[in-house]
């Protein structure tokens, strides 16, 4: 079972719903404060973080960045701009944890990510 934390500032409720019906019994989600889910990430309490704010990096990821590194983590849409399908599964076969990207593209990106991140699991 993978445990994926939904931060971020925005939609937290609707991401962590999409995570579920996608993942199903594969998955386990918990909704945590930006702080919350990045030490979760970081102490191995939890897998993956995934969150969106109105830019993609900031709200998203600001925590995760400062806790985990820039290196652990990516922003895969801002407004105007979203990573192709492509893009964002190398994101996630790099062995980044933590996920941001704008809410008004969590369709077209939880998708992407989740089935990803639950291929690399098995």
């Amino acid at each position: 079972m993978v445990k994926i934390i939904v931060g971020g500032q925005i939609d937290k409720a609707d991401i962590a719903k999409m995570i579920e019906e996608i993942g199903g019994d594969q998955v386990e989600v918990e909704i945590k404060s930006d702080l919350a889910a990045a030490n979760a990430i970081k102490q191995g309490k939890a897998d993956y973080y995934i969150g969106a704010c109105n830019t993609g990096g900031g709200g998203a990821l600001a925590m995760a960045i400062a806790i985990l590194g820039r290196q652990n983590t990516a922003s895969v849409s801002a407004p105007g701009n979203i990573k192709s399908d492509e893009e964002i599964i190398k994101e996630v076969q790099s062995g980044k944890k933590a996920f941001g990207f704008t809410a008004q593209h969590k369709d077209s990106i939880v998708p992407v990510l989740v089935k990803e991140i639950l291929n690399q699991e098995k």
